[in-house]
């Protein structure tokens, strides 16, 4: 009779560990044997690294933006992250008062696509506007013969003015229908 009522006693018990253990609230890591009376030398303390506090934007860890050169200027190849992103001089640099489809969205993919190929083999000029976007600097940036890197992708239909940011500088370039097609996708939803 006493067996059968311990069973269920020690099957919560069981189960209420594992819970807490799921959970996080129990330590599984081996704990060190208790201290004889001959054990009253100790051992060296270990040294532990300082923790470096990491910037946390909403709960998406970044890295600090770069300082953002005194000239303002950058100018060299451009490697292509997104629709709105593009790397010069191993600066991320974010096109200003634009915005582009995520590479997971629809039109994400084309949207970079679209961007490689108006950048590829030209030497990008970038005029910084001294914000930032997480990890990224914010600017405008032009080709060789002058054109706005931005404008050209609005004009492909591949992004949209972004609104707040650029004043509407770029709304005037957005194809007929191009708001609609591309309503759910980005911050312009």
């Amino acid at each position: 009779m006493e067996v059968l009522l311990i069973i269920p006693v020690l099957g919560a018990l069981f189960w209420g560990t594992l819970r807490l253990y799921r959970q996080g609230q129990v330590d599984d890591t081996p704990s060190a044997p208790a201290p004889t009376k001959r054990a009253h030398i100790s051992a060296k303390p270990t040294k532990q690294k300082p923790s470096r506090p990491i910037r946390v934007t909403s709960g998406v860890e970044h890295n600090p933006p770069p300082e953002i050169p005194a000239s303002r200027q950058l100018n060299g190849k451009a490697y292509v992250i997104d629709g709105d992103t593009i790397v010069v001089q191993k600066i991320k640099v974010r096109l200003a008062g634009i915005d582009a489809p995520e590479l997971d969205q629809p039109w994400g993919q084309k949207s970079k696509w679209e961007m490689v190929k108006i950048c590829k083999g030209q030497n990008i000029r970038v005029e910084l506007t001294g914000d930032t976007s997480y990890d990224r600097l914010i600017g405008t940036c032009y080709l060789p013969d002058g054109r706005d890197i931005g404008a050209e992708i609005i004009k492909a239909g591949l992004a949209l003015d972004g609104g707040h940011f650029s004043k509407g500088k770029y709304r005037h370039l957005e194809p007929d229908g191009i708001r609609k097609k591309l309503r759910n996708y980005g911050r312009w939803r």
